[in-house]
């Protein structure tokens, strides 16, 4: 995309580019707002926790089959261009959402139900496993050099966005709804106002101009073309070992970042199954934080733009390391709105201040012939990994243990991991490299 690289970012890119990645967390905070009722849908069970586990297990199969996606549309974005990939994994990233919302109950079809819900699932795992790779690549190559960081925080932005969107779905059938319509078809409402987003999103996706050279430019020196044919022929895990000490940061890094984003969602589940608190009440917490985590988000990578990617993420990482356990003792302990309110919104701040940048940052350190396949790469093995597992983990660490701070405990070691392995990778900031 030449004719963008000193310019301004036309918005309606950026909403294209990152619309698959809003579609897949509205999902998935929906799935897990309504966990419960959908372990009773596919998993009837006589004890309600084993049926909650059982649909968050679910949930997980799907991430194992995101580093087969990575590992398809990654390299393949590199070679063809990103632009065909991104239009290939949103299309069927909608299949497997649609299909989860349309399969029958378990009581309807027996056990076809679960097996279908896990096709669908993995279905949608591969899809997505090639989605934030490519789109993180064509971000940083499209946008100004000296706004990298800000418009590579859109990727955790849309993400916020759409977890409040699904949070004020999810509130809204809470309150015009009975327990027995939301177990009935309330739930696939929510799922299915997410499908919609999908032919709006294959609309614009296809309007995107190309963003990676050798995909579009047909005048290419014959060096330059030579180069690009010789990293096409190479495979991925060969062309991607000079470059292995940034990719297994990365992949700490992101796996920290995983962790922390799907605990701070699950503060909706953990305030209904552990605190004990209404639906209401949990709803209206992944509101607050989501809105608020959505301006931080931006204002971490604004701030990246013009101090420096490490400062800007260091500090608020190594902030939250020291908050996370006295906040969720905090709410433990007082046990009322105003602690759940405040930990949550000083842990989700301090987050994602500490993520605006992150993507940008790994991306910046590869090459153009791997940034997509690494990224996706690094993006499918950290989520297929701890992705799909923290909610489950944490719900059977809470069981097993007896203890509400399992959470706290699980999340901290995550940090402190992410925060050593941020500290290790070099700046990349234009700004500080200029200095």
């Amino acid at each position: 995309m030449q004719e963008t690289a000193g310019s301004r970012l036309p918005l309606r890119y950026a909403v294209a580019v990152f619309a698959g990645n809003g579609l897949e967390f509205y999902d998935f905070m929906t799935y897990a707002f309504f966990a419960v009722y959908i372990g009773r849908t596919f998993f009837p069970s006589g004890d309600p926790m084993l049926s909650l586990l059982a649909s968050l297990g679910t949930f997980g199969v799907g991430f194992f089959t995101r580093p087969l996606g990575a590992l398809y549309f990654g390299p393949m974005a590199d070679r063809i261009g990103r632009k065909p990939v991104m239009v290939a994994s949103f299309t069927l990233m909608g299949v497997g959402i649609a299909g989860l919302c349309l399969t029958p109950s378990y009581a309807q079809i027996g056990i076809a139900a679960p097996i279908l819900v896990l096709i669908f699932r993995l279905v949608q795992g591969f899809a997505l496993g090639g989605e934030v790779g490519p789109a993180t690549a064509y971000m940083v190559e499209a946008a100004p050099a000296l706004r990298r960081g800000l418009y590579g925080s859109m990727q955790a932005c849309t993400v916020d966005i759409s977890n409040a969107i699904a949070g004020v779905v999810g509130l809204v059938l809470s309150l015009c709804l009975s327990q027995q319509q939301l177990q009935d078809w309330g739930w696939r409402a929510a799922m299915g106002l997410g499908v919609l987003i999908v032919p709006f999103g294959l609309w614009m996706r296809a309007r995107l101009p190309e963003s990676l050279p050798a995909a579009t430019d047909t005048q290419l020196e014959p060096a330059a073309a030579r180069a690009a044919a010789a990293h096409a022929a190479v495979p991925f895990t060969r062309s991607i070992r000079p470059h292995l000490r940034t990719w297994m940061l990365g992949l700490i890094v992101i796996s920290s970042l995983t962790i922390g984003g799907y605990t701070t969602n699950y503060m909706g589940t953990y305030s209904m199954t552990t605190l004990h608190w209404s639906s209401i009440v949990a709803f209206s917490v992944v509101i607050a934080t989501n809105v608020v985590s959505a301006i931080c988000d931006a204002t971490g990578g604004w701030m990246s733009d013009r101090i420096g990617r490490k400062p800007a993420t260091l500090v608020p990482m190594s902030l939250l390391v020291v908050a996370i356990l006295p906040s969720f003792w905090a709410i433990g302990r007082y046990h009322n709105l105003t602690a759940l309110y405040s930990a949550s919104i000083l842990m989700t701040i301090l987050f994602a201040l500490s993520s605006g940048a992150i993507f940008t940052v790994i991306t910046e350190q590869l090459p153009s012939h791997l940034r997509a396949g690494g990224m996706s790469t690094i993006y499918a093995f950290a989520v297929s990994i701890f992705g799909g597992t923290t909610q489950f983990m944490e719900t059977w660490l809470i069981r097993a243990t007896g203890s509400p701070l399992a959470p706290a405990y699980y999340w901290l070691c995550a940090a402190a991991a992410g925060l050593l392995a941020f500290s290790l990778l070099p700046e990349s900031a234009p700004i500080r490299q200029r200095s």
